[in-house]
């Protein structure tokens, strides 16, 4: 990445250093606001979002629990905002027990982080996927204390419903790497 990317990315790398991440977890209890860290990671594909995911978990020394969206939706009517509710029911147990949260990865989050459908005729689908939506909005309202969630796209920040907007407390859009970047990499 360029200059300015790679310093974001050593900043939340610092913010997630567990003594910092601490600090600022129980400064922001203290203040009142939400406990939880909400982030957005976007970009064009293969820009290496879910790589630098992977070496931030690596660097602080956080695991991560990688969700896969395919197998959260269903065809059946409620299962999708089940699953959606087990995901964020078994993180908060994950983290109590953890000495270390571990990271909540929503890998290619397009799929449900997408604008609600607002058309007065919704079909079945569409309501049930903007019942997901809302159910994954609360779940980010309501995070544990020392929490992580990062979230991967490959959409631009300006196509998230809004009400995402205020839940990612950090955005970063993760541009193609320059061509020398790339034969760093190779």
């Amino acid at each position: 990445y360029g200059e300015k990317i790679s310093s974001q990315i050593a900043e939340l790398g610092n913010l997630l250093d567990d003594a910092q991440d601490k600090l600022i977890h129980a400064r922001m209890k203290e203040k009142g606001f939400r406990c939880g860290f909400a982030c957005l990671f976007y970009g064009e594909p293969g820009t290496g979002k879910t790589e630098t995911v992977l070496q931030l978990a690596k660097q602080t020394g956080r695991d991560i629990l990688q969700v896969n969206i395919s197998q959260i939706k269903s065809m059946w009517v409620g299962e999708s905002e089940k699953n959606v509710q087990a995901i964020f029911d078994n993180y908060k147990t994950l983290c109590k027990s953890s000495t270390k949260a571990p990271i909540l990865l929503f890998n290619e989050a397009d799929a449900i982080i997408g604008k609600r459908n607002t058309n007065g005729d919704q079909r079945a689908v569409e309501k049930m996927e903007n019942s997901m939506v809302t159910i994954l909005l609360q779940a980010l309202e309501d995070l544990p204390l020392n929490s992580i969630v990062i979230a991967t796209s490959n959409i631009i920040a300006q196509t998230l419903d809004p009400a995402f907007e205020r839940r990612f407390m950090y955005k970063l859009n993760v541009p193609s790497p320059s061509k020398e970047t790339r034969a760093k990499i190779w």
